[in-house]
């Protein structure tokens, strides 16, 4: 209990410090997730449909490329933002 007030006290001094951000701070930080997560996913991807070409199993590399990507990607912009949450 005590950790979670001293957290949400650091945050408040941080934004106090920081001033207030502007509409296009949250669109950049939006921008930048949706990077995050595109980029492994298009990887996974990627891999995928070279791994289906070169072999002729019934398994879909596709398939499974993309749910790898997007789950490494979602998990990339959960470390992104927690670590941009807690500040320096």
């Amino acid at each position: 209990w005590v950790d979670a007030v001293e957290g949400r006290m650091r945050r408040r001094r941080r934004a106090r410090r920081e001033g207030e951000h502007t509409v296009l701070y949250g669109l950049g930080t939006f921008g930048l997730v949706g990077w995050a997560v595109m980029v492994p996913t298009l990887i996974g991807i990627s891999l995928g449909v070279w791994l289906d070409t070169r072999d002729g199993s019934r398994i879909s590399f596709t398939l499974t490329g993309l749910i790898v990507g997007v789950v490494a990607g979602c998990l990339n912009a959960w470390y992104w933002v927690q670590r941009r949450s807690e500040g320096p």
